[in-house]
């Protein structure tokens, strides 16, 4: 018989059981991190528009009556304000109103 090189088939599954257990391990960890990612960006998203509110107060001396002020004027360019995560901010009284900060 020749000496021939190469991987037997014990050695192979070894291998692919171990890759998926370092995948099974992996995607719930991953999958929690989501939401968090989402949170943590509707937060800066929201802290992003009251920096515009308050430079709109400051040029115009009057909070934005709605959010059609910051369209008009070009503080803001999007329809509607919304977090990454689809819900939808407010601004009420030159505040911005988001769903990690509610209306007193």
């Amino acid at each position: 018989m020749k000496n021939e090189k190469g991987f037997t088939l014990v050695e192979m599954l070894v291998v692919l059981l171990i890759i998926s257990i370092l995948i099974l391990v992996t995607i719930p960890n991953v999958s929690k991190h989501f939401a968090t990612i989402d949170e943590k960006g509707c937060n800066a998203y929201i802290l992003m528009l009251q920096g515009q509110v308050e430079a709109y107060k400051l040029n115009n001396n009057v909070y934005p009556a709605s959010v059609s002020d910051l369209i008009d004027e070009g503080y803001v360019v999007e329809e509607e304000l919304k977090c990454p995560d689809n819900t939808e901010i407010k601004i009420v009284d030159g505040k911005v109103i988001g769903p990690g900060n509610s209306e007193t």
